[in-house]
């Protein structure tokens, strides 16, 4: 299992980090979300055999949200 925290432009309301979870939560292979509204982090767990950072950066850019930067563990 992988972790992946991606650093987002600013958030603006909390039904903008329910969007990014719901969505991740949607893809295969994705175990665990977390968004801190206040940190403009999203903090995911993903199993590497099926999905990969890429793929979940893409998922949060599709949502037109500014993903700044990505680190994964």
């Amino acid at each position: 299992m992988a972790k992946a925290t991606m650093q987002l432009g600013t958030l603006t309301c909390p039904s903008c980090m329910t969007k990014i979870e719901k969505a991740l939560e949607n893809q295969s292979g994705v175990e665990n979300v977390k968004v801190l509204f206040n940190a403009s982090k999203v903090k995911t767990n993903f199993d590497e055999g099926v999905t990969d950072a890429d793929k979940l950066t893409a998922v949060v850019t599709g949502l037109g949200y500014d993903v700044q930067s990505v680190k994964v563990k």
